[in-house]
């Protein structure tokens, strides 16, 4: 697993418990109990390194903890660690076998060929621009 640092503000019964991950610039979450806001955390988390990958922009290594004890700006919040599963920030290529009709391969060779692509390159392309996250 990889531990990502975050902030924990406490909640009440009048608001929410807010999580934020620093070393992930705008990666936030909250929920009305810690639970909640700690699963929404994680999956907050898991589309901030889905974008940046995406974008082809870098993913910041984890600060350490000591690095952000005493942060004035998180005064009065708790400090703990996110577990993320290392599989999210595998962009590994790799080699797949699908089988299409031949006309449906027929057209998709031709549209990725209008594009200047591959075919590989053109079903990544759609699955990013399409693709929900």
């Amino acid at each position: 697993m990889i531990r990502y640092p975050i902030f924990i503000e406490p909640g009440s019964d009048a608001t929410a418990f807010g999580v934020v991950v620093p070393d992930l610039s705008g990666c936030f979450s909250a929920g009305d109990t810690l639970d909640e806001a700690m699963e929404a955390a994680r999956e907050a988390a898991a589309l901030w390194i889905d974008a940046a990958l995406d974008s082809g922009a870098p993913v910041p290594q984890p600060s350490a903890l000591e690095a952000l004890r005493g942060l004035p700006e998180y005064a009065g919040w708790i400090l703990g660690v996110l577990e993320l599963d290392p599989a999210l920030f595998d962009d590994t290529i790799e080699r797949v076998n699908i089988t299409l009709p031949r006309r449906i391969l027929r057209r998709l060779d031709a549209q990725a060929s209008a594009q200047g692509q591959s075919r590989g390159a053109f079903i990544s392309d759609l699955t990013l621009k399409f693709g929900a996250h």
